[in-house]
């Protein structure tokens, strides 16, 4: 989630074209205003390009992210889907899940995350077909399929590996996906899959029940599902519901119904902290699949400013350029759970952060788009790592 303070009625955008260097010619990279705010996680050797792709005979370019481990490859892939956020899917930004890419780069995986068709500022208009939930599953995977058949003729992905996952209406993608019979895919992994669909008088739920079961008819394939108590959208009742109709189709699932996962299960893959949860459980089933899963790559972890001592955290009087609005905003943040950022700059701007990917990228960025100034980290987690002017700020440390 972000929040940030707009001093202006009209926003200031800061275009910066990013170029990456990339193993296809073919593939453009991305570049716009949001890439270049977020930094890019070299560890993992992130990129973004605009994959071109074609969907049931339309050319269309999907913006992806990649990372990759070091070397030539070729790598086993795992193709991972992003779910659908609240709004207009062309305002929904580039998800990452760089707390799972990270997890299996370290394994030697290389990692792709298409945005859809619509999403972001993948080329193409988003549908759907309201409550027929096997379709739109299967309106999904014709993108998910459409990527997956461009990205196997890249030379560093093993095509005989393939592991496809998805979260959220991904998850329902995912699964659908697998009724393609796509060659080399081994797996699937289902993180609170499904659709729902809000001030409707369908029953949505049932819907997705006989999607599953749909699915379950027409793929071998084997899946782990990840589903949590207090899942805002899919608690554990209708998890089960969806799991008994799968089988009974006679598909092959295991379900981690795990506990509560701080304030909603539905984001446990794209919090750092999760991993602890889904990271056990799908190392047994790479194991079963035949798949890598022994961490060979080094990868450093994500650098951050240290603790610089100019306040205490909880010191809400003490963060500087803040007016009335500004420091509300800031007395939210300390509410939310780690991991979080709050980020500032001289002109008042304000902007905070919390839980996903690089949260310090994100309020820095959305600060960004709301001030002429250069925005700083004020805050990240529970320590002010702010200095002022005459202070030097010393190397960046290991989070």
């Amino acid at each position: 989630m972000i929040f940030s303070s707009r001093i202006k009625k009209r926003r200031c955008f800061f275009l910066t074209f990013i170029l990456i260097s990339i193993a296809a010619s073919s593939i453009a990279p991305a570049a716009s205003a949001a890439a270049a705010i977020t930094a890019l996680d070299a560890s993992v050797n992130e990129q973004i390009i605009m994959l071109p792709v074609s969907v049931n005979g339309t050319a269309l370019q999907l913006e992806t992210t990649l990372f990759k481990p070091p070397g030539e490859g070729p790598f086993p892939l795992l193709l991972m889907n992003h779910g659908k956020d609240k709004g207009k899917p062309m305002q929904q930004q580039r998800d990452r899940f760089l707390s799972m890419s990270r997890e299996f780069v370290k394994r030697g995986y290389a990692v792709a995350v298409p945005m859809r068709k619509g999403f972001s500022r993948s080329t193409g208009t988003y549908s759907d077909l309201g409550c027929n939930m096997k379709d739109n599953g299967q309106m999904q995977a014709d993108d998910v399929e459409a990527a997956l058949t461009s990205l196997v003729h890249l030379p560093w992905v093993d095509s005989s590996r393939i592991l496809v996952a998805g979260q959220s209406y991904g998850g329902l993608a995912a699964m659908a996906f697998g009724t393609r019979h796509f060659p080399g895919v081994r797996g699937l992994l289902n993180f609170a899959g499904g659709l729902r669909i809000d001030g409707s008088s369908c029953d949505w739920k049932s819907s997705l029940v006989t999607a599953f079961a749909s699915y379950a008819a027409k793929t071998s394939l084997p899946s782990l599902w990840f589903y949590g108590a207090n899942d805002s959208y899919f608690d554990h009742p209708l998890a089960q519901r969806l799991q008994d109709a799968y089988q009974s189709a006679g598909g092959a699932s295991q379900l981690i119904s795990f506990a509560s996962f701080k304030s909603d299960a539905h984001g446990l893959v794209g919090s750092r902290d999760g991993v602890t949860i889904w990271w056990p459980e799908t190392e047994r089933f790479l194991k079963q699949l035949g798949m890598p899963f022994d961490d060979i790559i080094p990868v450093a972890d994500l650098p951050r400013p240290p603790a610089s001592g100019f306040a205490s955290v909880g010191n809400i009087n003490a963060v500087p350029y803040m007016n009335d609005k500004g420091r509300t905003g800031y007395k939210e943040y300390l509410s939310k759970s780690s991991p979080r950022a709050f980020a500032i700059s001289v002109a008042g701007a304000w902007s905070w952060a919390e839980e996903g990917d690089d949260p310090s990228s994100r309020a820095l960025a959305a600060c960004q788009t709301n001030s002429k100034s250069a925005c700083q980290l004020y805050a990240i987690d529970d320590d002010v790592v702010w200095r002022d002017s005459t202070t030097a700020a010393p190397p960046l440390a290991a989070r």
